[in-house]
C-alpha cells in the first residue's frame, strides 16, 4: 500500500471557455517539466459541448467544451449550478484533490469553489483544498455569488496568481488574487495565455511547489528568506507588491502578431501550439 509520504498530491485541472482538458495540458507542456511531475493531476472537459466557435480552431483539435455561459458583461451565468453540481460529484467520485489549477474560466471556478467551501457552502464531506494555482482567473461579479464566495476573511489556501500585462482579465486577475491569504504572484509581459516562464519565475514556481510537497510528507529543509505577502516577477525582476483594484469593465483584446492569436470580439489569446 503507497504511504502518504510516497503518494504524490493530485490536483484537479479546469480548462478555459470553449478549449479542452488535452489543451490545458499542451498549453502547461511549455512549463519546466520537473515542477509538475511532481503531482497526479486530472484534466477533465467542461460539462457542455461548445456552444459556438473556439479561438482554438484550426490550432488545436476537437472537441472544445465549455463549464457554463455568461452575459457579456459577467454578471449573469447560465448553467452554472449544473456546472457547479457536476465538478462536486466529479471531485466527490474520483477525489479526494488536494489542489485546483485552472486557465481563465477554469480558474474563475476554481476560485469559487475554494471560497464555497470555505464557507461551509459545499464539499463538506471533501478535505479542505489545500492549494490554488490560477492563470489568467477572475472573481464573478454577480452580488449574490461574491456575498457568499469573498466574503472578509481571506482564503487559506495556498495560491500562486499568474498575472499578465496585457490580459483583458488583468484586473479582475487581481481582484482575485486578493481574496487569498499571503498569494504569491508571478506576472508575466504576455497577455490571456499560459504564459512560458523565465528562469527566475521557474525557480519562484518550484519553490512554492516545493513548500507544499514537504507539507505533506513531513519533511523539511533550509528554507529561503521569509517573503512578503504579494510577490511579483517581472522578466525576472522583483516589483512592488499589488494592490488590487476594482473593476467595472472588461477590457477588450487587441490583435497580436507575435505568434499569439487574440479575437477583438472575445478579448481571448491563444499561442499557436501544434496538436
Amino acid at each position: 500500500m503507497e504511504s502518504q509520504k510516497d503518494k504524490k498530491l493530485k490536483i484537479l485541472c479546469l480548462h478555459g471557455f470553449r478549449t479542452s482538458g488535452s489543451f490545458l495540458q499542451k498549453q502547461l507542456s511549455k512549463w519546466d517539466a520537473s515542477i509538475l511531475s511532481q503531482f497526479d493531476m486530472e484534466f477533465p472537459d467542461g460539462k457542455f459541448p461548445a456552444g459556438g466557435k473556439s479561438d482554438i480552431e484550426g490550432i488545436f483539435p476537437p472537441p472544445y467544451f465549455e463549464w457554463f455561459q455568461f452575459e457579456k458583461d459577467f454578471t449573469e451565468y447560465t448553467n452554472l449550478e449544473a456546472c457547479i453540481s457536476y465538478l462536486c460529484d466529479y471531485i466527490t467520485s474520483k477525489g479526494p484533490f488536494d489542489g485546483l489549477l485552472g486557465f481563465s474560466q477554469g480558474a474563475t471556478l476554481c476560485g469559487l469553489l475554494l471560497g464555497y467551501q470555505a464557507q461551509g457552502k459545499l464539499l463538506k464531506e471533501h478535505p479542505t483544498f489545500r492549494f490554488f494555482i490560477s492563470i489568467s482567473g477572475a472573481k464573478f461579479r454577480q452580488p449574490s455569488i461574491c456575498e457568499i464566495a469573498y466574503k472578509q476573511q481571506k482564503i487559506k489556501a495556498k495560491s500562486v496568481h499568474f498575472i499578465g500585462a496585457k490580459d483583458w482579465l488583468k484586473l479582475p486577475s487581481e481582484e482575485l488574487a486578493s481574496e487569498f491569504h499571503n498569494p504569491l504572484i508571478i506576472r508575466h509581459p504576455q497577455g490571456h495565455t499560459v504564459p512560458r516562464l523565465d528562469e527566475v519565475a521557474i525557480e519562484q514556481l518550484r519553490e512554492w511547489t516545493k513548500t507544499i510537497i514537504q507539507s505533506n510528507t513531513g519533511t523539511t529543509t533550509s528554507a529561503p528568506p521569509p517573503l512578503d505577502s504579494n510577490h511579483e516577477l517581472k522578466n525576472g525582476e522583483a516589483k512592488a507588491p499589488v494592490v488590487a483594484a476594482s473593476c467595472n469593465k472588461v477590457q477588450t483584446g487587441q490583435l497580436e502578431t507575435n505568434g499569439v492569436i487574440i479575437t477583438e470580439k472575445t478579448g481571448t489569446e491563444v499561442e499557436a501550439v501544434q496538436p
